[in-house]
């Protein structure tokens, strides 16, 4: 399943630097109309060549949410730690350091 809402998930996702990483609730909230899962849903759906960087977007627990049967999940890590994210020994990322947010009026904390 493709179409506007993954469009605008994608969009999103494709704007985080790299070294950076952000929650699937923090794109849900910033692009509207859905959940943290159906932008998991939307990470999944992902096809070789549309240039997401789908291994930015991690759980609210600050860690990678397993998938493709642990394949996933260790690529995923290898590839943010390529990008220098350091992850701490309990296998979560410190968001104050490597956590990132679209502008302002993109996105507000309740």
């Amino acid at each position: 399943m493709s179409g506007p809402l993954y469009e605008s998930i994608y969009r999103l996702v494709r704007q985080v630097p790299p070294g950076k990483v952000v929650t699937y609730g923090q794109v849900a909230r910033v692009v509207g109309g859905c959940s943290a899962r159906m932008v998991g849903f939307a990470m999944a759906a992902l096809q070789e060549g549309m240039n997401v960087p789908w291994q930015r977007v991690i759980n609210a627990k600050g860690r990678i949410s397993p998938h493709g049967f642990g394949y996933g999940s260790a690529l995923q890590k290898q590839l943010l730690e390529e990008e220098g994210i350091i992850f701490r020994p309990d296998g979560s990322i410190d968001f104050d350091v490597y956590g990132w947010l679209p502008a302002e009026s993109f996105y507000r904390e309740e």
